[in-house]
């Protein structure tokens, strides 16, 4: 580990006495890159239209983001650390810009991809950067709340976006929603170089070479197996092999890092009880969330026949339930302690989950915000406690690591929340799709997806929208029981804790 006795070396001390204008900077550059995860899948039609993408294509413009972003995150955090948190905020929000404007300009579905890569890129220099200089920044009695504010900007960013996207595509085409994220960026570029302080480590050590490249070639290789495996299915040999061999590296990265005296990331962190909760919690949050919002775009679009715009719309609901919990869950962490809080968010997105998994071929959409507004909430009070926890259980000069993991945990478990609960929905529907006096190679396209058989009508389309149903409320079902899973998780993990030493907890707190 890096000595923690060292200090950061902090400029700019307009920063300090400006600490609003930090979080203020920080957070849209957070919404940002956030955004760009979600934003996009409303634009998707509209792209293969005029760059002749195929499916492979299609996905590959939303994955290519997240795959290189969960990739470098950890090795990001690090050169944050190193050479200066605002200065990887900088040059991230540079690289994403720059790279956002040139996808504006694109027209073909293979640049596309590659320029959504180096978005992701700048995104993982970009988001770490911004937890850790709100921790830098901010003194430790106002540092929850600020951390909380963040958490309800990552964790509502994905719904801004894609209503962001459905307006601009009311009056302009696909490039539009890339020109707007250049010009947020721009607006948080100009912010970050008036406002935020410099942050870095005194006397800091050489970057861990071998153990970035682990890290990144390990979650590559397991991302871009989940990512590919609703195609090649779960049990082929290319999802089996792309699974061991990310889990090999990762195991490799582990053995490293144990034997160096300044890890990149030193796995004996984990045996700290509210750092393996937050990062547990964080993955199985974000797992539901980005599972669930897959999986009912598709139900608000398919089946209610909602316009992107409305589908985008119908889940402001979400953010209505999740800000004021998220702004009061400091305060019942500080009275109560975390653990209450932080499991009953838990359990809140598990309930909102299993009434959304309740959904009908007609139901209203009071139906869809009973679920929603719970859902909501839930995160708004799990998310801050889960953050802090990871921040806290660091010193100073790992504080972009320590972000880098939290964003980590919330792109692997959007990953497989989003793979999994596609795997699922479309396995049942492709299992209780049957449609009577349909020729068999008929039914076989209605199999490949609920658009497909939309576009086919007559007697599939009401099987098939019953099918979809059917795969909707396991996919949702099993999304709930992750999030249950966690609550349990929690509870045990900061329970046996505050037993055993009841005096380090309340330090950690």
């Amino acid at each position: 580990m890096l000595d923690t006795q060292s200090t950061p070396e902090v400029d700019a001390p307009a920063g300090a006495r400006r600490p609003g204008l930090v979080l203020a900077v920080t957070c849209l550059a957070l919404a940002v890159v956030v955004s760009a995860m979600a934003s996009l899948n409303v634009a998707l039609p509209d792209i293969a239209a005029q760059t002749h993408a195929d499916q492979t294509q299609q996905s590959w413009i939303i994955d290519a983001y997240s795959l290189v972003f969960a990739s470098l995150l950890l090795p990001a955090g690090a050169l944050g650390d190193r050479f200066g948190r605002r200065r990887a905020l900088i040059a991230g929000l540079v690289i994403y810009g720059a790279a956002s404007a040139a996808a504006a300009l694109s027209t073909s579905p293979d640049m596309l991809i590659a320029l959504r890569a180096v978005m992701g890129a700048g995104a993982a220099l970009v988001m770490p950067a911004t937890l850790s200089t709100i921790t830098s920044t901010f003194p430790r009695e106002q540092r929850a709340r600020a951390v909380s504010v963040w958490a309800a900007v990552a964790g509502a960013s994905g719904v801004l976006g894609l209503m962001a996207s459905g307006m601009l595509l009311q009056s302009w085409s696909w490039s539009s929603v890339f020109w707007f994220n250049a010009a947020l960026v721009t607006v948080a570029l100009v912010g970050t170089l008036v406002f935020v302080p410099e942050s870095a480590e005194r006397g800091a050590p050489r970057l861990d070479v071998v153990g970035a490249v682990l890290a990144a070639g390990g979650v590559a290789t397991v991302v871009y197996a989940v990512i590919e495996a609703p195609v090649n299915s779960w049990g082929s040999a290319t999802t089996l092999g792309g699974l061991g061999l990310g889990l090999l590296l990762v195991a490799g990265f582990v053995l490293w890092e144990l034997r160096q005296r300044h890890p990149l990331l030193d796995p004996r962190l984990f045996r700290n009880r509210r750092f393996a909760a937050g990062s547990l919690s964080i993955t199985m949050q974000f797992f539901a969330l980005f599972g669930f919002m897959f999986v009912l775009m598709q139900y608000l679009q398919l089946l209610r026949g909602d316009s992107a715009l409305e589908a985008a719309l119908s889940l402001l609901a979400m953010p209505i339930g999740m800000v004021p919990t998220s702004r009061l869950s400091p305060r019942l962490s500080a009275r109560f302690g975390a653990r209450g809080p932080w499991t009953l968010g838990l359990l809140g997105l598990a309930a909102g989950l299993a009434i959304l998994a309740q959904l009908g071929t007609n139901s209203s959409y009071l139906a869809v915000a009973a679920g929603l507004i719970p859902l909501g909430a839930g995160l708004g009070l799990a998310m801050p406690p889960a953050t802090t926890a990871i921040t806290d259980a660091l010193p100073p000069q790992l504080q972009n690591v320590g972000s880098a993991v939290n964003d980590l945990a919330r792109e692997l478990g959007g990953a497989l929340g989003i793979a999994v609960l596609s795997s699922l929905l479309n396995g049942v529907y492709r299992d209780h799709l049957h449609p009577a006096g349909v020729p068999a190679h008929v039914t076989e396209v209605a199999r490949s997806s609920i658009a497909a058989a939309t576009a086919i009508g007559g007697p599939v389309l009401d099987p098939a929208r019953t099918a979809f149903t059917d795969g909707l409320h396991v996919a949702l079902l099993a999304a709930s029981a992750v999030a249950l899973t966690a609550a349990l998780a929690v509870a045990a993990l900061l329970g046996r804790r505050r037993r055993r030493d009841p005096a380090a907890d309340a330090d950690a707190d």
